[in-house]
């Protein structure tokens, strides 16, 4: 591949970002589904240039996009580069030396009274697609889905979170320059832009956020039949065994609270660790929390917005004023900075707010259990979550945990890294998602699986299925099925 087809385009384009009203929206949707219309977007070359050409895109702006995951989340250069620059850019780059492999048709053997005759699966794509992305990882998870897109050759609305404004700017100014717009295009906008471009009738739709709104995003997808790929979130439970190493489970457990200020949807959102371990666990947190933050802020981590700060300041109000929870790290709050000290809460009340809504910050609830099966039992008596971890040294221990829990996805002695690998499928289950996506997921995950068959005309081996129907035939067709 030559530098050219991966550079930045030197002129503007004649159509930049849309904006959020009806009318934009509609002239984009227009827009894109005439270039589909086309062929363009099929051809194996413009994917692959697409592709490498969004791997330049987070490559060259680095420093631009960690700057704006700085004004929007308080997000440190090395934290935006390992979450939203390199795992986006690895896995466009990925996507385009696999395409080939990826789009050849599946040829499959054909039963003895399909013969003769010829069956493949040809994969192409849905047409128009939309992508809503989140504001906690506004790159990786508006871009990152849109490799999937792009790879099954579909034209592709990206429409990024309002509430990481600053990302959103950013995109909308560099898709254009690196990217195919009459194929690729950003929308901005707020909630009631995302209601409008469904309302388009879209090929596709995948909604990355809240369980609530991934609710109304499949409802008003619904009329129009659009099929929709949901990554949303839930409780997703770490469980530390007795034989867990426990200095090492807790570094891991630490790290993950405290990245992007425990706005991840697979950060571990509770734990439930063995009475045997349980306070040295709890210690060893609070230790873990302490060394990671000392070059930064002891303040706390900076929550996005108001709304946010308020809910999870709550939860840990609810906490102290519980008399059977104990915070055993953290707790403070300073609403005119909107952050919070990663806050280590032990047992509180398994049906107050911690503990039956999404936390989605720095704030770790740690419920003491007996035995494997107290864990087992507690995680399945409450919505399937997108993620399940667990620490152990013991194989039947991991098997049973693999086995019993039904989950998204798991991760067994660490966390999150189920989210960066291209070679495993990412996705959720019941109220946690629906669909999976990175790798080949992704662009299975764009593409209609369309089956073709064909069969030769001469000699007519199918004579024998046509009326008027004799005793022979049906003697012919019992030895065939």
């Amino acid at each position: 591949m030559t530098t050219e087809s991966v550079a930045p385009k030197t002129q503007e384009s004649e159509h930049e970002t849309s904006t959020g009203s009806a009318t934009g929206v509609a002239e984009t949707v227009a827009r894109l589904r005439k270039t589909f219309a086309t062929g363009r977007t099929r051809s194996i070359e413009w994917r692959k240039k697409q592709l490498l050409a969004l791997a330049a895109l987070m490559e060259e702006n680095e420093d631009a996009i960690a700057k704006a995951l700085a004004e929007d989340l308080d997000r440190n250069p090395t934290e935006a580069f390992i979450a939203d620059v390199a795992t986006t850019a690895s896995e466009a780059k990925y996507a385009a030396k696999k395409l080939r492999k990826w789009t050849r048709r599946r040829h499959l053997l054909l039963e003895l009274p399909q013969l003769p005759g010829r069956g493949w699966v040809e994969y192409e794509p849905y047409g128009t697609v939309l992508i809503i992305g989140a504001w906690n990882y506004p790159f990786y998870l508006t871009l990152g889905p849109a490799v999937g897109a792009i790879a099954a050759g579909n034209a592709v609305i990206l429409k990024p979170s309002e509430i990481a404004a600053a990302s959103s700017r950013l995109m909308a100014e560099l898709v254009p320059r690196y990217l195919d717009n009459d194929a690729i295009a950003v929308v901005e906008g707020d909630g009631m832009v995302s209601q409008e471009l469904i309302a388009q009738g879209l090929d596709r739709v995948m909604f990355t956020g809240g369980t609530e709104i991934g609710r109304k995003v499949y409802q008003g997808a619904a009329p129009h039949l659009t099929p929709v790929t949901l990554e949303l979130g839930g409780k997703s439970p770490v469980v530390v065994a007795a034989d867990a190493d426990v200095e090492v489970a807790a570094k891991r457990i630490a790290w993950m609270k405290i990245l992007n200020g425990g706005q991840t949807c697979v950060a571990p959102d509770y734990v439930l660790a063995d009475a045997s371990i349980r306070d040295e666990l709890v210690s060893k947190i609070g230790a873990a929390l302490t060394k990671f933050r000392s070059q930064d802020d002891q303040s706390g981590m900076r929550i996005v917005n108001q709304r946010q700060f308020d809910r999870l300041s709550g939860y840990i109000a609810a906490a102290e004023a519980d008399g059977k929870a104990k915070v055993a790290a953290g707790g403070k709050c300073d609403a005119s900075s909107l952050r919070i000290q990663p806050t280590v809460v032990v047992d509180p009340d398994p049906d107050g707010p911690l503990m039956t809504n999404e936390i989605f910050g720095p704030i770790l609830p740690v419920i003491t259990v007996q035995n494997l099966d107290d864990a087992i039992r507690f995680i399945n008596a409450r919505p399937k979550p997108l993620s399940a971890y667990l620490f152990t040294k013991g194989r039947e221990t991991r098997e049973r945990f693999i086995k019993e829990v039904p989950a998204g996805g798991m991760l067994v002695n660490h966390l999150a890294f189920q989210v960066s690998t291209a070679k495993l499928p990412f996705g959720g289950v019941g109220a946690s998602g629906m669909g999976a996506y990175h790798g080949k997921w992704g662009f299975d995950e764009f593409s209609h699986r369309k089956s073709v068959l064909t069969k030769p005309t001469r000699p007519d081996l199918s004579s024998f299925i046509y009326p008027p129907y004799t005793e022979r035939a049906l003697k012919l067709a019992r030895r065939m099925f």
